[in-house]
């Protein structure tokens, strides 16, 4: 699971992938563009609880690598090839937008730079489109791939991002291979300054993202990356003089594990507490092969106990005497917070 930390420069989206990771990646200007990388822990209290009644050998949650892309220096000017390659690999983007004064003096203008970077990601994917479709028109035959082009290129020449227009699963497998940049789930984030942090998103950008459908948060970059060089009971002595709960950072990660549209079962037993990421809708024996592909192929069954019953009831016996342990098969669809034991014989 790869998620792009994507925007203009000077932004502070280093700032934000520094505090997420705890990384000390070179801001500015200077670092070229090369992406700098991070695996980051989803945070996950049901993770924690169930840790602190099995006390397994290891605990384990689930990651997501987050890429922080070359910012593009020219709005309107398109994007250099590094950073289209760095979208194109990933799998949900995440915009930070500049919500504090500018190096030059500048105010912020974060809903024209939403409008800016959606255009950018639109006229991308219509050039890829139109190139496509030049071709086809050539050549005899595919038909359906020229079908769902042409709706496409209908969108994007109305200025309608891919993420907006529904296709069949017929049509997905048509154009899966062009990662329209424009069809990847998109979160906002504005880089605000400390001071206007409490006042929450503005309206206007509220109202932008709402119109194009998009999440959107608000978060101070530099204190996040303060509260991520401090010691854990540090921490938690500075966000309660913030009057906050927990780091906007943490909330990040959690939105965006949500956006790539990833669910979360879990293993237990005395060896291993686990959280295992999987597409939200996937079957049992789906699930199960991301444990382990043998267990896929030779799946029997799944014995699932709900998370919020097993921690009102305590065991899993007397979940079983409760019959609150289910027995599912293949078609079952795996939930969010599922315990799962896999039955396979292979």
């Amino acid at each position: 699971m790869k998620a792009g930390l994507v925007g203009f420069a000077q932004t502070g989206k280093t700032t934000f992938f520094n505090a997420l990771t705890g990384q000390h990646a070179q801001t500015g200007g200077g670092r070229g563009d090369k992406p700098n990388l991070g695996v980051i822990k989803v945070p996950d209290v049901r993770i924690d609880r169930l840790s602190a009644i099995f006390k397994p050998r290891r605990t384990v949650y689930a990651e997501v690598l987050f890429v922080d892309v070359p910012g593009s220096r020219g709005k309107g000017g398109g994007f250099d090839s590094a950073t289209l390659n760095a979208l194109r690999e990933a799998d949900a983007l995440v915009l930070v937008l500049r919500g504090f004064v500018g190096l030059d003096g500048s105010a912020p203008d974060p809903v024209r730079e939403l409008a800016d970077f959606e255009s950018e990601l639109i006229l991308n994917d219509l050039v890829m489109v139109e190139r496509r479709l030049e071709r086809l028109r050539k050549e005899a035959g595919h038909d359906r791939e020229k079908a769902v082009l042409d709706r496409l290129n209908a969108a994007l020449q109305a200025e309608v991002p891919l993420r907006r227009v529904d296709l069949a699963p017929e049509e997905e497998r048509e154009v899966s291979s062009f990662a329209f940049l424009s069809r990847r789930p998109l979160l906002v984030v504005l880089n605000a300054a400390e001071a206007d942090v409490v006042q929450g998103v503005p309206p206007a950008l509220e109202a932008a993202a709402s119109e194009r459908q998009l999440g959107v948060m608000i978060a101070c970059a530099s204190i996040e990356a303060e509260v991520a060089a401090l010691a854990p009971e540090e921490q938690r002595e500075f966000l309660a003089d913030l009057g906050v709960s927990e780091p906007a950072a943490a909330r990040l990660i959690q939105r965006a594990y949500a956006l790539l549209d990833y669910v979360s079962f879990i293993t237990v037993g005395e060896d291993e507490v686990r959280a295992w990421p999987v597409r939200r809708g996937s079957k049992a024996p789906r699930a199960a092969g991301r444990v382990h592909s043998d267990i896929e192929r030779g799946f029997i069954r799944a014995e699932v106990m709900r998370y919020d019953e097993f921690i009102e009831i305590g065991t899993e016996a007397r979940m079983k005497e409760l019959g609150k342990l289910r027995v599912e098969g293949k078609e079952y669809v795996v939930q969010d917070g599922d315990i799962v034991h896999f039955r396979f014989h292979v």
